[in-house]
């Protein structure tokens, strides 16, 4: 089994423009996120996927792979897709069997993570998959920025949702987390490449639009996910201030 790692990276992002190119402790966050997934053991090739000139060669001066994409796509997963299919149509073409979508503001992503993902196309039924963690805080629990996860017995996804969720019926709020187990959305995905030609095909759907969450259009649609649970948190930078916080840390 061949696995592709994508490391999508846009630099008109609305709340930190030009954010692959900021300097995370003297190196850049691409850069970084690129170097932490070169070391999962269960990825045969690393490539970033980016739509602006400056992006390209950067990544190109540090050694990175890197290809070009269109500016339209309105999320990972498109861009994706897309450079899967270029790398398909070289000469010679290169063919994955899974393509793994990796966040490009996690500069300390742990490898580990992703190869938790990797292993889960093991299982020949798994069509794509992801990660999520225990939630510990009421803080996260309350949280609309994070996404909760509710699982089926199988470990396949039920539900997203920015709400806590599972509802716990006459238990005080402050009590939930004492009484049963919530889990978050880790947001590194997995796909087998013919799933995820597919997944690029379909219409937005009432959940997503609701909620505004991409994986619960897969979900309409008959799409299993597979979750696996991890203990490995990574810092997510979404903001200059995630940054500033940080780099002031060193």
């Amino acid at each position: 089994m061949k696995i592709l790692g994508v490391i999508p990276a846009r630099y008109a992002s609305t709340r930190f423009p030009g954010k692959p190119l900021a300097m995370v402790q003297g190196k850049s966050m691409i850069s970084r996120v690129y170097d932490q997934v070169l070391k999962a053991d269960r990825v045969d090739q690393v490539i970033v996927a980016t739509d602006d000139a400056r992006i390209f060669d950067h990544v190109r001066e540090f050694g990175g792979q890197v290809v070009m994409t269109c500016k339209i796509h309105e999320n990972g997963t498109e861009r994706c897709a897309e450079t899967a299919e270029i790398l398909e149509y070289r000469n010679p073409p290169l063919v994955f069997d899974v393509v793994i979508n990796i966040q490009g503001d996690e500069p300390f992503i742990d490898p580990g993570q992703i190869d938790k993902v990797a292993a889960l196309f093991e299982n020949e039924n798994v069509l794509i998959g992801t990660l999520i963690s225990r939630i510990k805080t009421n803080e996260d629990l309350l949280n609309p920025g994070v996404v909760k996860t509710v699982l089926g017995e199988n470990s396949d996804v039920l539900y997203f949702s920015r709400q806590p969720v599972p509802f716990l019926r006459d238990v005080p709020v402050d009590k939930w987390l004492e009484k049963t187990a919530f889990y978050k959305h880790i947001g590194i995905y997995g796909y087998r490449r013919q799933v995820l030609k597919k997944l690029v095909g379909l219409p937005p759907g009432k959940l997503e639009r609701a909620e505004k969450l991409e994986q619960l259009r897969w979900l309409e649609n008959g799409y299993a996910i597979r979750a696996e649970i991890t203990e490995m948190e990574s810092i997510s930078i979404d903001t200059p201030e995630d940054l500033s916080k940080i780099n002031n840390n060193r």
